[in-house]
């Protein structure tokens, strides 16, 4: 039995904002802020806000721009929130479902494939804009397969990896022969735009793989993969479907603006401690997983990282490699995309998969909240 990813797809959403036009709306939140709370400030009860530059983005990070599927709304300072309106469940195609369906579709095309050669769809995100139906189920009816299963699953950035092995499992055990992993984020919607210490990171996109059981392989062989998680709340979203009866319960000051009962909950991290507790994990991991199957780093072709910040991908390759590495190792599409969460790692797979020759090595790897971090070893056919 070989297993191996046969297609991918990328959806890529309608709008883009550029470091300069999301500096322009913070500073105007941070002018208005400021201004409506001058006396406290004055006073000393408040802190005035700071301003932020695309500098400062870039050089924190790496990122230019994202790609975003509502734009007036998280530039509008008034709002800073992408607007997209409620669509019917059952009447009309959910947004992440149309996302997820555009990058299978390309999926498929790519693998040469049918709606209903799929035996199985992994919808594998860290958010999602309900919790059941399950939104992989959607997907499925609307690409038309018939038969077969679909589910919702989440390990946060780490998702990918962790979908891969899943669908790789479950060609093993026999349970399927082709699954299709699908990562859709709509990560705007689970952002806090007016954090200057996080307002640039995250981007929206969908991506799809196909993993197929082939008797004459193509593609990439899925070769095995490693999978960790360790808990920590040094990344956290706690926005789910307890937050009514929490907000109830207790009029605290996290609930202090009533009419943003969520803002508190959304996206947060230490983003100092993930980098000192994650890169040197993620190496770890990586560098475990290849002395496993008797490999060294120098037979690895390259590396297609999560997308999380350029200086981790720098630090990532450097450790894992050796300080002299070439960066074409691990290839980045941070500035174009930003952090897109669970979809970034088969962002920059679909863009350099081709640039391999034939029994090239290569590891997909992502790493996130939780902590979790996945590594997929596969090898160009």
């Amino acid at each position: 039995m070989t297993t191996c990813i046969t297609g991918t797809g990328l959806y890529i959403p309608p709008y883009s904002i550029s470091n300069e036009e999301l500096v322009e709306s913070f500073n105007q939140y941070v002018d208005n802020y400021n201004t409506e709370h001058a006396d406290e400030i004055a006073a000393e009860t408040v802190t005035a806000l700071q301003p932020s530059s695309a500098a400062f983005i870039e050089k924190v990070s790496g990122i230019k721009s994202r790609y975003v599927m509502e734009k007036e709304g998280i530039l509008n300072p008034e709002i800073m929130a992408p607007v997209i309106a409620y669509r019917n469940l059952g009447e009309e195609l959910s947004v992440m479902a149309e996302m997820g369906a555009a990058a299978l579709k390309d999926a498929l095309a790519d693998a040469g494939l049918e709606a209903n050669d799929l035996d199985g769809i992994i919808l594998a995100c860290s958010s999602f804009q309900r919790t059941y139906p399950a939104v992989a189920i959607e997907i499925q009816n609307e690409i038309g397969m018939v038969g077969g299963f679909a589910y919702d699953m989440n390990v946060a950035c780490s998702a990918a990896t962790f979908g891969l092995s899943q669908a790789h499992g479950s060609i093993v055990s026999g349970l399927a022969k082709r699954v299709a992993v699908v990562n859709v984020e709509i990560t705007s919607a689970h952002l806090n735009w007016r954090n200057r210490d996080s307002h640039f990171i995250f981007g929206d996109a969908a991506t799809a793989s196909i993993v197929e059981d082939l008797d004459t392989p193509r593609g990439y062989e899925i070769l095995n993969a490693k999978l960790f998680t360790e808990f920590s709340t040094n990344i956290t979203n706690e926005y789910g479907f307890m937050d009514r009866s929490e907000y109830l319960a207790a009029q605290t000051e996290m609930y202090a603006d009533i009419n943003e009962p969520v803002t508190p909950k959304l996206f947060l991290q230490n983003g100092r401690k993930v980098f000192r507790e994650v890169c040197p994990k993620v190496s770890e991991i990586i560098t475990e997983h290849l002395h496993e199957n008797e490999l060294q780093a120098s037979d690895v072709k390259m590396m297609w990282l999560h997308q999380a910040n350029a200086n981790m991908l720098d630090l990532i390759l450097r450790t894992v490699v050796g300080k002299d590495a070439d960066k074409s190792i691990a290839p980045s599409v941070i500035a174009e995309f930003a952090n897109t969460s669970s979809a970034s790692p088969m962002i920059v797979f679909h863009r350099y998969k081709d640039e391999l020759a034939s029994g090239d090595l290569g590891v997909i790897c992502s790493f996130g909240a939780g902590y979790s971090i996945g590594s997929v070893l596969v090898r160009k056919v």
